[in-house]
């Protein structure tokens, strides 16, 4: 039986980075983990009049399920939502733990299962992290003033000055934010 290695070298998380250029009021990209080339955005070859092509134009849509309401932040949650200014406040004031700051939109699929898995983190790093959340939809122009084009995208800012912030775009594993947490900061 013969064993399948995969001969890709490894790579980073920075070498799935977008590098392409947006335009000023685009949204940005929405990344998944599986796939972070892949890309969700609105295509002019499946769209007429800024209406989607259907399949069936005779058949009413029928969903299988309750579509979600992307309400993944709510009052009791540990991981709250920051305004720019909040945020710039945080940042710049005397702490002793790490900040974690998810720029995050509630259409994004990915940016939901971040959000959970934000959530347990908040619970394990209680005491030891401050972890929060940016509505990119809602504080555009600072998304775009901290270079956000991918979806969900995590900072990771040290107590330590000297330290440079750790970026990381799409879904990343929950292990992932741990060692970047207890390794790097």
């Amino acid at each position: 039986m013969a064993l399948l290695h995969s001969h890709a070298p490894h790579r980073s998380i920075a070498t799935f980075l977008p590098f392409a250029t947006f335009a000023p009021n685009s949204k940005p990209l929405c990344f998944s983990f599986a796939n972070p080339s892949v890309t969700h955005h609105r295509c002019p070859l499946f769209t007429t009049n800024d209406t989607p092509l259907s399949l069936s134009t005779t058949l009413p849509r029928r969903l299988l399920c309750k579509p979600p309401q992307g309400k993944h932040v709510k009052e009791d949650y540990l991981v709250k939502k920051l305004s720019a200014q909040e945020v710039q406040e945080l940042v710049r004031g005397e702490r002793n733990v790490p900040i974690i700051i998810d720029f995050y939109a509630t259409w994004c699929g990915p940016c939901i299962l971040m959000a959970q898995e934000l959530e347990m983190l908040a619970v394990e790093y209680e005491s030891n992290a401050i972890i929060v959340k940016v509505d990119t939809d809602d504080e555009y122009e600072f998304a775009r003033d901290m270079q956000v084009r991918g979806l969900p995208t995590l900072f990771f800012i040290s107590p330590d000055p000297s330290k440079e912030a750790i970026r990381t775009e799409g879904l990343i594993p929950i292990q992932m934010m741990r060692d970047i947490i207890d390794k790097e900061m």
